[in-house]
């Protein structure tokens, strides 16, 4: 089953960032704590954490 991942908002000013890069590919297992993208802001880059677990 998909899971939708939602970039978490750093700041009331922030409304965007760019996916740099995806770590994970459609179908590889995926742990709880793993960095699923690298995303830019206005003010920083962040990674994207998984808090689920899955294929």
């Amino acid at each position: 089953m998909a899971t939708e991942i939602k970039m978490p908002q750093l700041s009331d000013t922030m409304h965007s960032g760019k996916i740099l890069s995806w770590l994970k590919k459609e179908g590889d297992s995926v742990a709880r704590g793993d960095i699923l993208a690298e995303v830019e802001t206005d003010k920083a880059n962040l990674e994207i954490e998984s808090f689920n677990q899955g294929t």
